[in-house]
């Protein structure tokens, strides 16, 4: 919605009745809020000159309607509601009550990716693609989709728009995170860096179709060497994972390393290679399994390479099932993953990464293991990660 329309559709009267609506809380403070907006519009209005064209000047247009009444407003209804949070009864009330195009206004003015910035997240290129652009602050991530209107936690099932957003990492409740949009208005954030499409980009058959239509890594491949001289995976640890139809030859000498459900159906990849990481546009991520589907020591980690390292380093152990959750935690990949360790005698073993969001992973691993009454162990990377480890092991073996 550019500043015209939105201009166009709110003229005066629904200037002061969207304030009247939104801000109930008596009739001497709303009498009130309503003479200082009029005050406001008619000052804006007086300092343009006069034409038959509404105000195009985004600063006038919006913020002095939205702004004021989610900024202004809001200080007056705190004091009636003191340091109660809004619930989600009371954010649909004030949704319902509150004109919607209004809230559209904002939701449509103000990049999820904005809210991220200014609450000093860094933007994670080499994890980002054109779809979904990844930031991190700390251990947090939050992963910005649908060209900056939504977004999603992949640590937790938390997702929405921009308001559930500064919800979410604020811990405020929605007449705050209002005001916190309104404030963000005309922000403008750092873009991330675009590749051009490529011929046919768009075309998305489905993901078993497009996981036979790749070759698997063949000795002396783009992809076969990466992996064995880049990433020092022994080669008949390939041969293995290749037999089990667990890897595929990608784009550039990167390596496709396929989820599967319980059913051993291929539900999507990880993609690595020398200057790129992802995951299937469209895929579903659940588990990348390396070993005996009946194993009941489970090895879970945060990447497919570092799965296959671990194997590497542990030489195939007897009765371990390496388990890749792609760094989230999706409920698909939730429930492969309770599945496996509510059988009899099912051993968790946390083999994340040994840094700060390694370690909330391996806290979730643990509830997960409590709640399903099985054995549970931390095995920490004696490097960041298991395939630093594997590479250090193998130079030190060349010396």
């Amino acid at each position: 919605m550019n500043t015209a329309s939105f201009q166009d559709e709110i003229d005066a009267d629904d200037d002061i009745e969207i304030i009247r609506e939104f801000f109930p809380w008596s009739a001497h403070r709303a009498g009130s809020c309503l003479w200082r907006a009029s005050c406001e519009l008619q000052a804006a209005r007086e300092a343009t000159p006069r034409s038959t064209r509404p105000l195009h000047d985004p600063t006038i247009a919006s913020r002095a309607i939205a702004a004021f009444a989610l900024r202004g407003g809001l200080k007056g209804a705190r004091k009636t509601m003191g340091k109660e949070k809004a619930t989600e009864a009371d954010r649909r009330a004030i949704g319902s009550k509150m004109k919607r195009r209004a809230i559209e206004a904002l939701r449509e003015r103000v990049n999820c990716a904005a809210v991220l910035e200014q609450a000093s997240f860094a933007m994670d290129k080499q994890g980002s693609t054109r779809r979904a652009i990844k930031f991190r602050r700390g251990g947090e991530i939050i992963i910005v989709t649908h060209e900056g209107r939504g977004w999603f936690d992949p640590l937790s099932d938390a997702k929405g728009d921009v308001f559930g957003l500064v919800e979410h990492i604020d811990h405020v409740g929605f007449l705050e995170s209002a005001e916190k949009v309104a404030d963000l208005v005309g922000f403008t954030m750092t873009e991330p860096e675009r590749q051009p499409a490529r011929c046919g980009e768009g075309y998305n058959p489905s993901i078993l179709q497009r996981w036979q239509t790749r070759r698997s890594p063949w000795p002396g491949s783009s992809t076969w060497n990466y992996l064995h001289d880049e990433r020092c995976v022994p080669a008949p640890l390939l041969r293995a994972a290749i037999k089990k139809d667990l890897l595929r030859e990608g784009p550039h000498g990167s390596i496709w390393a396929a989820h599967t459900d319980s059913t051993g159906v291929v539900t999507g990849w990880e993609a690595r290679g020398p200057q790129y990481r992802g995951f299937a546009s469209g895929g579903t991520k659940v588990l990348f399994r390396l070993g005996p589907a009946t194993a009941l020591r489970l090895a879970v980690t945060e990447a497919a390479i570092d799965a296959i390292s671990l194997a590497a380093i542990e030489g195939l152990r007897e009765g371990t099932l390496y388990l890749s959750t792609s760094g989230g935690w999706s409920p698909a990949t939730q429930a492969a993953l309770r599945e496996l360790a509510s059988r009899p005698g099912a051993r968790l073993v946390a083999a994340t990464d040994a840094n700060s969001q390694g370690d909330m992973f391996a806290e979730r691993l643990r509830a997960l293991a409590e709640d399903g009454g099985c054995d549970w162990t931390r095995l920490r990377p004696p490097e960041e990660d298991w395939n630093e480890t594997l590479k250090i092991r193998e130079k030190e073996k060349r010396e």
